[in-house]
């Protein structure tokens, strides 16, 4: 009996400092595909002379747009392989113009809406 309870505490102790990192994961998770969707996003940049449209969105990382304005020297193999999702499962936003820089570029955070605070708030490129 003395040792179930032992086992208890010790769980009650170790388990909140173990979801505490998992949680701290995905926010470091969430902010290095940020920063590698930036540098694609630069990339396109220098190849075509502007980021791609609110419209045109992230896929154009991946697929040639079609709509205005249409890239000038897009490269035949896109500019990465697949579009990540953040760690919670969603799309990651992106505006151009953005409000923060030339673009904004982000990840809506464990409840999946924008805003909030904590692990719920925006996790973004600025």
């Amino acid at each position: 009996m003395v040792v179930i309870v032992i086992l208890g505490l010790l769980v009650s102790i170790v388990a909140p400092n173990v979801l505490q990192n998992q949680d701290r994961a995905m926010v470091e998770k969430a902010r290095a595909d940020i920063s590698v969707l930036e540098q694609a996003l630069d990339m396109y940049k220098l190849d075509n002379h502007s980021y791609p449209s609110t419209d045109q969105g992230l896929d154009a990382l991946v697929k040639k747009p079609t709509s205005s304005p249409e890239p000038r020297n897009y490269r035949s193999d896109g500019y990465i392989k697949r579009l990540p999702q953040d760690p919670w499962g969603n799309a990651y936003q992106y505006l151009q113009p953005g409000e923060h820089g030339p673009y904004d570029l982000y990840s809506t955070g464990a409840d999946g809406d924008e805003g909030g605070e904590g692990l719920a708030g925006d996790i973004g490129n600025w």
